[in-house]
């Protein structure tokens, strides 16, 4: 088990990076969908929503499903929705392989937590704790910099499907040693979830509108 904490890791690495990687690509995917940048600022926003709004059900979903379960299922989905982005042919493609790789991302950094937490003995759980908190210290960091070096030494695509070795050996490890657990089955409050999820949607989708308006204006 002393290994848990370094596999869960490497997912929140992979979800982190993808938050910020995208960033320097944004001129050249433009101009491979033959669109202006601010038309694929809606793939980040897609992709950030989607974590907002689907976050809140990750720990239902590992109580009835199993946090095995449901950690390989999210790193399998995040994996592949990588590899849509990557290949992706048009702007809608790329936008709902985002929203797909939100989902996955939504339950794989929460439930990733809550397996090292119950499976690490109080005498090491700060130094677990901190080894699965320094992805969210230099995934933003290192992003921009290592977008900015695939676009330019290769093409944006690479971005997306580097995720893919990345994933396939993760999931290997998550089978190989990470316990299969079940919680208390509570009932999901499924009018929260949605109300919530529709505040979310209007909250960024306005502020992402009022962006747009902005730039506009600018111009």
């Amino acid at each position: 088990m002393r290994a848990l904490p370094y596999i869960v890791a490497a997912t929140f690495f992979m979800e982190y990076l993808d938050s910020t990687i995208i960033a320097t690509a944004l001129p050249a995917m433009a101009r491979s969908f033959h669109v202006g940048p601010n038309a694929l600022s809606l793939g980040m926003t897609a992709y950030m929503l989607t974590l907002a709004v689907f976050i809140p059900i990750s720990g239902w979903a590992a109580d009835r499903f199993g946090s095995r379960s449901v950690f390989a299922g999210a790193v399998t989905v995040f994996t592949a929705s990588s590899v849509l982005c990557g290949v992706a042919g048009s702007v809608d493609a790329f936008i709902a392989a985002r929203v797909l790789q939100g989902l996955g991302g939504a339950m794989m950094v929460p439930v990733g937590r809550f397996i090292v937490v119950r499976n690490t003995e109080t005498g090491r759980m700060i130094r677990a704790i901190s080894t699965i908190t320094w992805p969210a210290v230099a995934a933003p960091v290192v992003g921009p910099t290592v977008g900015g070096m695939i676009v330019t030494f290769a093409s944006w695509h690479w971005i997306f499907l580097i995720n893919l070795p990345l994933g396939l050996a993760v999931l290997g490890v998550i089978f190989a040693i990470v316990p299969q657990q079940f919680g208390a089955r509570r009932p999901m409050d499924w009018g929260g979830f949605v109300m919530g999820g529709a505040a979310l949607t209007a909250i960024l989708l306005g502020t992402e509108l009022a962006s747009d308006s902005h730039a506009g204006l600018a111009q």
